[in-house]
This record gives structure tokens, sequence and C-alpha cells, in this order.
């Protein structure tokens, strides 16, 4: 009989070993607090676990977890719970935040969605718009789009009277 278990526990070590910081500042980009992005980060790997795609590299592997995490996290915020108390309505939590961050990544923190996870793919992961594209499932233009929407509400936020 077959183990239930699709990857060995050595296989996941590994796995987790090398992509739990990626998969930690995905989820954090999006929950913005240390508790919520460890709830996530843990999905993340549960859902690796009963998952049967066969990984053909290491950045196959990265970019399922990178594209894996992001859905799971934009699902958190799509539940009736988020909904009905905002993430501006939740205290902010009284403790350090295990990696700091500069304005320049608070303010891509602070995009939209769509605009925050490309260009965080794109500068503090090092991506390229095809292999972004292909993360995000989006067309390589619709990805340059992206950046380029980005980076100008970014310039117009950083000299703060806009254009």
């Amino acid at each position: 009989m077959k183990s239930s278990l699709l990857r060995t526990s050595e296989e996941l070590m590994q796995i987790y070993d090398r992509h739990v910081d990626t998969v930690y500042r995905i989820c954090f980009m999006f929950m913005k607090n240390g508790p919520d992005t460890e709830d996530m980060v843990q999905n993340t790997f549960i859902r690796l676990m009963k998952d049967k795609t066969i990984f053909q590299s290491e950045e196959h592997e990265k970019a399922w977890l990178i594209r894996t995490a992001s859905n799971l996290c934009k699902d958190h915020f799509r539940h009736w719970w988020s909904k009905t108390v905002g993430i501006s309505q939740v205290p902010e939590p009284e403790f350090e935040q295990p990696f700091t961050t500069d304005g320049v990544l608070e303010k891509v923190m602070a995009l939209p969605s769509k605009y925050k996870t490309a260009i965080y793919l794109y500068y503090y992961e090092g991506y390229s718009t095809v292999e972004i594209a292909e993360i995000l499932k989006k067309d390589p233009s619709t990805v340059r789009g992206y950046l380029h929407k980005g980076r100008k509400l970014l310039r117009m936020e950083m000299e703060g009277d806009g254009e």
C-alpha cells in the first residue's frame, strides 16, 4: 500500500528550507502582519503537501509556491470575515516585524495588489517580465503594463505633489 503522502518528508523539508523566506515575504506583502503571514505560509506548504505537481526545476518549484501563496492571501481577503471586519479595523500587532522595510518597500506594499505583486517580483525577487507573466498567468505585455503603471504611481507618491 502506498503512503498517503505524495512527497517524502525529506523532500518537503528541502523545499521548505529553500523557499520559506520567499514565501514569507510574498505573504507579508499581502497580510501586513506576522501572525496572518505565518498562517498563510503554513497554508501554502500544506497545499504543497497535498498537491501532485511534479516540478521540473527549483525555479518551477519557487514559481508554484509564489503563485499559491499569493492566491491563498487573495482568497483570505475574499472571505466573509475580511469583508465584515476590514484590515484597517484590525488592531496593529504590538511586536517587532521579523524583517525591516525601507520607505520604498512600504510604498510598494501600499500599491494596489496587481501592481505591488509585479513590482515586488521584478525588483525584489529578480524575476523577468516573462517569468512574472508565467507565475501570474498573464500576458507579458500585461505585466509590463502593471510595472509601468506601478512605477508611475510610485513616482507620484515619492514626489509628493504628483504630476
